[in-house]
């Protein structure tokens, strides 16, 4: 990945961190609302987990052998 790319990735991070600890300090109605950046850190790896998850599907299921139809 470009450096590029990972400067709009890193601001938005660190601007979902900022937001975590500024207003959901105080609000503890769940287990993982009291990790810190807990929200950040989840969607990341969901994110991740989709990526690998669409290209294990796009090489074992979608792509055939080049002779497949023949």
């Amino acid at each position: 990945m470009k450096p590029v790319y990972w400067i709009p990735v890193v601001l938005i991070l660190a601007v979902t961190f900022y937001l975590e600890f500024a207003y959901l300090a105080e609000y503890d109605s769940h287990w993982w609302n009291q990790i810190p950046g807990f929200y950040a850190l989840f969607g990341l790896v969901c994110c991740t987990a989709i990526v690998f998850v669409a290209k294990l599907i796009g090489k074992k299921i979608v792509n055939r052998d080049l002779h497949y139809y023949d």
